[in-house]
């Protein structure tokens, strides 16, 4: 049922500070609500801190980033109030909001990534000391890491019972509105946002962009993907041309809505016959991945860095830039390849199927570490997420987690010819090829002469031919986890 919350008059007293964050919505924020309850003005504010906040932002981030704090301001500014933009350090900045309003409560939803999560404990004892209070809750997970456990009281490391755990004992929140009118101080400056210069200029690369950052923009995601997608997403999910997935992933990142909504819309659907009980138990299923990979980097901080099977640490790598560029640039050859990363490269996004297909061909057939792929995608994807993003890039690699085998090799023209029967998604992303027959669109070098002339392709000019055979590229990808296999065992 929604509640919503009315801020009493403010007082004499001092103003409370809310510091967002990974919570950029009024609605379901635990924080917002907490801060409404006391019943004094309140200071919302974003601290740009580029340094302290563990990895800098990739550049499509930036890009979201800057549409989702606008769309915040606006709708604060709809209910008396204004979001307060600083640049900096994070804790200097808040002594500094402290001093000018006197404020001895901030209130935070936590972030729970091990360098975020060790700034928050750092600023809070630290304010602490000095008779501020930092009161922090959970509004951006669907239960807090630590909290879902197994039988030994240890993090779960595999996904199914984690998942049957985290819904069988989570406690679903009241859906809340958010404060009908917010007062703000008046006098307390605030940076513009066109200063922060977080959208591309000299040149603007992100014309194509897709997506409506904001809370607005992801209710209305939420609200089409219920009508048009959910009801055959176990199938449709994987087909690229398609519009079946609920494109919420950078709008649950920077917490524009909450994990809990997502949820609760998806089973609300089935439960009033709309779609399928079952299509919306994989949605929520895959809700529940991005819950699993956020536990497990709050749990194995070392994942960024180091595979979370060891023995993965010792893969012979290939230093390769040139396929490295060919990859990231989609000039592979191999069509669905080419087309995943040049509609990441346009649009900021990637359909979830290709990028399975694009990081198998990376690490195994180019035998390429998968953290060069995990670079390149957090600094492309718009809904960069650190826990999902090395998690499934782990999970890949075979290195993680409940991971793929290693062995599990995508074959890049089956995979194209499955799911892409009819070529639409890779002649949208790779035209040079568009007039070949289907026959031929996922594999254009076995094309007889006379059909590449009749499509106007002259391969390895318009458009390249493969820069590796998938035959050996599996071979080479085999013999390096046998290596791998030969070190860990101990008779060897």
């Amino acid at each position: 049922m929604e509640r919503p919350r009315v801020t009493t008059k403010p007082s004499d007293e001092t103003p409370v500070i809310l510091w967002f964050r990974r919570d950029l919505r009024l609605a379901d924020n635990p924080a917002l609500n907490n801060a409404a309850d006391t019943g004094r003005a309140i200071v919302p504010v974003y601290i740009l801190d580029e340094a302290g906040d563990g990895r800098p932002l990739g550049a499509a981030s930036k890009w979201w980033l800057d549409k989702s704090l606008r769309a915040l301001d606006a709708a604060l500014q709809q209910r008396g109030s204004r979001l307060i933009l600083r640049r900096g350090d994070s804790e200097s900045e808040l002594r500094r909001l402290i001093d000018e309003t006197g404020a001895t409560t901030v209130f935070m939803n936590r972030r729970f990534e091990p360098d975020a999560w060790a700034q928050d404990a750092e600023i809070a004892h630290s304010l602490k000391d000095d008779g501020v209070e930092c009161r922090g809750t959970n509004g951006t997970l669907l239960a807090r890491p630590g909290s879902v456990l197994n039988g030994s009281s240890q993090p779960y490391r595999v996904f199914t019972p984690f998942h049957k755990a985290l819904m069988a004992q989570a406690e679903v929140p009241t859906h809340t509105l958010g404060p009908r009118a917010i007062s703000t101080p008046d006098h307390l400056s605030s940076d513009s946002i066109d200063d922060w210069g977080l959208h591309p200029k000299r040149p603007d690369w992100s014309a194509e962009f897709e997506g409506e950052p904001g809370e607005a923009g992801a209710l209305a995601a939420l609200s089409h993907f219920l009508k048009s997608g959910l009801g055959g997403y176990g199938a449709g999910r994987d087909i690229p041309s398609r519009a079946a997935t609920s494109r919420l992933s950078a709008a649950l990142h920077w917490g524009e809505i909450s994990p809990w909504r997502a949820v609760a819309a998806a089973r609300g659907a089935a439960s009033d016959g709309r779609v399928p009980g079952a299509e919306a138990e994989k949605f929520v299923s895959e809700i529940g991945w991005r819950e699993f990979s956020a536990h497990l980097l709050h749990h194995f901080p070392f994942i960024t860095e180091r595979a979370f099977r060891p023995e993965y640490d010792t893969m012979p790598w290939r230093d390769d830039p040139k396929s490295l560029k060919a990859w990231q640039t989609g000039q592979t050859g191999y069509p669905i390849v080419d087309a995943g990363m040049r509609q990441l490269w346009r649009t900021g996004y990637m359909h979830n199927r290709v990028r399975m297909v694009v990081a198998s061909f990376l690490i195994k057939h180019l035998l390429i570490d998968w953290r060069e792929g995990e670079a390149w995608f957090w600094d492309t994807l718009v809904d960069a997420d650190l826990a999902s993003n090395v998690q499934n890039w782990q999970w890949v690699a075979g290195s993680g987690a409940d991971a793929a085998p290693y062995f599990r090799i995508f074959n890049p023209i089956a995979q194209g010819e499955k799911f892409d029967a009819e070529g639409r998604y890779v002649r949208r992303w790779v035209p040079e090829i568009a007039r070949l027959p289907d026959k031929y669109i996922h594999a254009p070098w076995t094309a007889p002469r006379e059909i590449l002339a009749g499509a106007g392709l002259r391969l390895g000019q318009d458009y390249p031919r493969p820069i590796v055979d998938h035959a050996e590229g599996r071979a080479r990808a085999l013999a390096a986890l046998k290596a791998i296999d030969n070190k860990s065992d101990p008779n060897e």
